[in-house]
């Protein structure tokens, strides 16, 4: 599902304009990404929790050449899905 197709389906589901939907979408994640960036961490209770973890510093090969290379630490962002959605989706 591409951005503009959720968007459709906000926008359907809440009975809302497809520009309300976009604008209500556009909150979220930047709401997300800003929890993320101060916390860490954010729990949605029966939809899942986000949080970012770091990645240690590896040594990694480069498909073409085989050559190996330095894979720098970072931090990277984990989804779990809560037990509400794990049990939607069976």
């Amino acid at each position: 599902m591409t951005k503009a197709e959720l968007i459709s389906a906000m926008a359907g589901v809440a009975g809302i304009t497809k520009a309300a939907a976009a604008k209500a979408l556009q909150a979220y994640t930047d709401s997300v990404t800003k929890e993320l960036k101060k916390n860490g961490k954010l729990g949605l209770v029966g939809f899942g929790t986000f949080s970012v973890v770091k990645r240690k510093a590896r040594e990694g090969r480069n498909p073409q050449t085989g050559k190996a290379i330095k894979i720098p630490a970072k931090k990277v962002v984990k989804f779990k899905a809560g037990k509400g959605l794990a049990d939607r989706v069976k």
